[in-house]
């Protein structure tokens, strides 16, 4: 891992306060604590104007190094900005709906959900399956024992209770 905290060079970069009109949220492996070498930082933002936010973003952060900014063609055009800063790889996506509808927020949350109610045992098969290889949500996926497209399990997941959660892993708690 980088010798500075993704949580240093997200200070330093100054992004979460640059973005702060946008709804900025942390989402991915780093705050799961389960990233492996060559994990970036992940940031949702709501962009109900991509002009706007593109051009804001891209005034912020055109400088860095291995600056891109891509807007997406269809889905509302969200765009995604990416750079680098002390070692440190940050991603920027910004749609057009609030953060907590978006994809990526929402895995993050099962994910988190999942971790918090399973235990550690689910934390360590996820990692084991990250360094073998395999995506979050498929790492994710294997651990519970989902079989489908592991991007869309997991989302069904989401609508579930905590107490619906822990009635289905009962028998992973380790």
């Amino acid at each position: 891992m980088q010798d500075v905290t993704y949580e240093t060079a997200l200070a330093r970069s100054g992004a979460l306060e640059v973005l702060a009109a946008y709804d900025p949220h942390i989402v991915g492996t780093l705050p799961l604590d389960i990233a492996i070498p060559g994990s970036d930082i992940d940031i949702a933002c709501h962009a109900p104007d991509p002009l706007a936010f593109a051009s804001a973003v891209w005034t912020a952060f055109a400088s860095c190094e291995r600056f891109s900014i891509d807007q997406w063609v269809g889905g509302g055009r969200p765009v995604v900005a990416s750079f680098r800063i002390l070692d440190w790889d940050i991603e920027i996506f910004g749609a057009h709906v609030p953060v907590r509808e978006q994809p990526a927020w929402r895995h993050f949350d099962i994910e988190r959900r999942l971790l918090d109610l399973v235990g550690p045992g689910l934390r360590s098969d996820v990692m084991q399956l990250r360094l073998a290889g395999l995506k979050t949500e498929p790492a994710f996926a294997a651990a519970i024992g989902l079989k489908g497209d592991a991007y869309v399990k997991l989302l069904e997941l989401q609508t579930l209770s905590d107490h619906e959660l822990a009635s289905m892993t009962a028998s992973l708690r380790l």
